[in-house]
């Protein structure tokens, strides 16, 4: 882009924040422009950078003093602009505004996991993935460049998790504010194991009473119980009443017909990994597996009692469970959160006679889940769990029945 475009974007994005009645696609056009002005900037300091570092011997001390960041934010600001000088069709295209700093930065990740020819090649591979990554988020990017580093790498399941198990990591430190914090990294058989322990220490332990100093806000509240959950268990005082084993649950999707694409039964667990075949076969024979059978958005069986009436307010374990054959996150349109951190929202609400019937259960976040008690969002499924969201403005978004792709 050039000096005139950035100028006739600010001047558009300057007339919105003016005009206290902009409508939504006035405003949409003006954070367009706005993100299109920020890559634009982003290109220039990088630029800015690399020519810095040439005439620098300790460039991250002068561009930190330049940009008033910290040492790791122009050590992150150094590796962006290196990267962009190894890929210049993204160089162009952060300049046009077509991708984000974002984009440049997933690169910067990808290239850090390989290694001498396979990282060269990795890198040719970016400057053909321009387009997609214009057309793409940063998470589909992010994706896509895993799968270009899968297909580099060739090693098997077992190879691909031996190598996870090399780079199992914990650190610690104490913040600026006092605070001890940690960061681990974990492979995906542990992480399982650690994830299961986590979330039933978070039903056992508060699933009545929450400790004090809990926030109300619904995503920071999930962050503290789970703080306090792990504490308990490093204390050893989260009781035993919940073994922590994980729990299977294999998928049947019987949408298709027989020999028409299936894959087979997919097994699903609470976080998104992928484990070795036979490392997956010993983890089934000593834990519990549940198998969900569904067909075009409904759930054709599962065990347990799927239907409690106005007995009880809470789903209990196989309606989650059961759900879990058909969501593999918050069923709102583009949302991310996986599903282990949703609700499930009675679609009728139970203080309006709703019951705790699985047709009748939906699973939100719970940002999404306040929308809708709080914000005026309305939803509704069909008969084959179409969803229909309308928003206060009298917008409408609908879906088809959830489907699962095959991991």
């Amino acid at each position: 882009m050039t000096p005139g475009a950035i100028f006739e974007r600010a001047q558009r994005i300057a007339r919105v924040r003016g005009d206290a009645a902009a409508g939504s696609p006035a405003i949409r056009r003006a954070m367009v422009d706005a993100r299109e002005v920020k890559a634009w900037v982003d290109a220039q300091l990088a630029g800015l950078i690399g020519q810095l570092s040439d005439v620098e011997a300790f460039p991250e001390a002068a561009i930190a003093d330049a940009a008033r960041c910290s040492l790791a934010q122009a050590n992150k600001d150094r590796e962006r602009s290196d990267t962009l000088a190894e890929t210049p069709g993204m160089a162009d295209a952060l300049g046009d505004g077509a991708i984000t700093a974002g984009h440049v930065d997933a690169v910067t990740r990808g290239s850090k996991k390989l290694d001498g020819e396979q990282r060269e090649e990795f890198i040719e591979r970016v400057e053909a993935l321009v387009d997609v990554a214009a057309a793409a988020t940063v998470d589909q990017f992010s994706k896509r460049l895993d799968l270009e580093i899968r297909r580099l790498q060739s090693e098997s399941g077992e190879e691909r998790l031996t190598r996870q198990k090399q780079r199992v990591r914990v650190s610690t430190w104490t913040d600026n504010d006092g605070m001890w914090n940690i960061r681990g990294c974990f492979d995906p058989v542990t992480g399982i194991a650690l994830t299961s322990k986590l979330d039933n220490a978070i039903q056992s332990l508060f699933s009545e009473r929450v400790p004090e100093h809990c926030p109300s806000d619904p995503v920071e509240k999930n962050k503290f119980l789970a703080a306090h959950a792990l504490a308990r268990l490093v204390e050893g005082s989260a009781g035993s009443g919940q073994a922590g084993r994980p729990e299977f649950v294999a998928v049947i999707d019987a949408t298709e017909p027989v020999g028409g694409g299936a894959d087979g039964p997919r097994v699903d667990w609470p976080i998104p990994v992928e484990v070795p075949g036979r490392v997956l076969a010993e983890m089934i024979g000593t834990d519990d597996v549940a198998g969900v059978v569904v067909r075009n958005g409904v759930v054709v069986h599962a065990p347990g009692r799927l239907d409690l009436g106005r007995a009880t307010r809470l789903a209990n374990r196989a309606q989650r469970r059961a759900l879990r054959g058909l969501y593999s996150c918050c069923a709102i349109p583009g949302c991310a959160v996986r599903y282990d951190r949703c609700k499930l929202h009675h679609i009728v609400w139970w203080r309006h006679g709703g019951r705790t019937d699985l047709d009748n259960l939906l699973p939100v976040c719970a940002a999404h889940h306040a929308k809708i008690h709080h914000s005026g969002w309305v939803v509704e499924l069909g008969p084959h769990r179409e969803l229909t969201l309308t928003l206060p403005d009298g917008q409408v978004m609908n879906t088809g029945p959830p489907r699962r792709n095959a991991a």
